[in-house]
């Protein structure tokens, strides 16, 4: 099977048992991948370059990429991109899990399409421990579904998605927004035609807790946010019609308390 590369992110304040656990489960794919590229943006705690050192230490194909400071995620992942050396590469996030099959899966789905540039996975949300389940994030199997998804909302959920690198950087690579930079990339990725699908299978956990809804109950978010999808009406990519769908939603997020926010990421979006 074709080689790839793991693209991950850690900055100072990432708890070192999240970042083990999702280091761990990356090293320990039924498919392991050749290069770990770990982008530590800025200096980091001693603890969390121990987890580090210590994979290392055990054989696991790390690259370390230090930056002199916080740059935020989607830049920081542009320099990880810049020294990857395959050209499919697996996004993973510190503080989740991959199950051991998912980077199998993903490969072959890539050799049985060779035209395939991006596919991602639903993921199952825990809290505490892998198996403490507490919601799904489903998203659009098909690459006609998942254009169509992509009008209003994000049609990958970022940490699971494996891509081709010359898809990534023809489409300018991520943008410098402190939030939503997977956004904006997949709005530019499909502007480019690209030919997506997501696994049926939800092989990632996705760490949740209740912070997690007041992170999206900010205006800079918001803000950011209706910034991408007006770039992406400007542009052609959605209509004037769907582009206020989603600011209006966007800001009754927003206003609403987060009791009801809850309510309906439970109740309606995540169906």
């Amino acid at each position: 099977m074709e080689k790839y590369s793991v693209l991950m992110t850690v900055y100072t304040k990432d708890n070192p048992e999240y970042f083990s656990l999702a280091l761990d489960s990356m090293v320990n794919q039924t498919y392991a991948p050749d290069e770990i590229v770990i982008v530590k943006d800025g200096p980091v705690v001693k603890e969390l370059q121990k987890v580090i050192d210590d994979y290392i230490s055990a054989g696991a194909p790390i690259v370390q990429v230090q930056l002199p400071k916080n740059k935020g995620l989607g830049l920081a992942l542009n320099e990880g991109l810049k020294v990857i050396k395959n050209e499919l590469i697996a996004r993973m996030d510190s503080d989740d899990y991959s199950l051991p099959e998912r980077c199998e899966l993903q490969v072959r789905e890539f050799e049985k399409n060779p035209k395939l540039d991006i596919i991602g996975c639903p993921v199952l949300e825990f809290v505490g421990t892998t198996d403490n389940i507490v919601g799904e994030r489903k998203v659009p199997l098909t690459n006609k579904a998942i254009y169509a998804f992509a009008k209003k909302r994000d049609p990958f959920n970022h940490p699971t998605v494996m891509y081709r690198k010359s898809a990534v950087m023809k489409a300018g690579c991520y943008s410098d927004y402190r939030k939503n930079q997977d956004t904006d990339l997949w709005i530019k990725m499909l502007s480019n035609h690209v030919v997506c699908k997501n696994l049926a299978e939800p092989v990632f956990r996705f760490r949740f807790d209740e912070g997690t809804y007041k992170k999206r109950k900010s205006w800079i978010n918001t803000k950011i946010l209706i910034e991408i999808r007006y770039k992406a009406w400007k542009s052609g990519f959605n209509s004037f019609g769907e582009f206020m769908t989603v600011a209006t939603a966007q800001l009754g997020m927003y206003v609403l308390p987060v009791g009801f926010q809850k309510f309906l990421y439970q109740k309606i979006l995540r169906r």
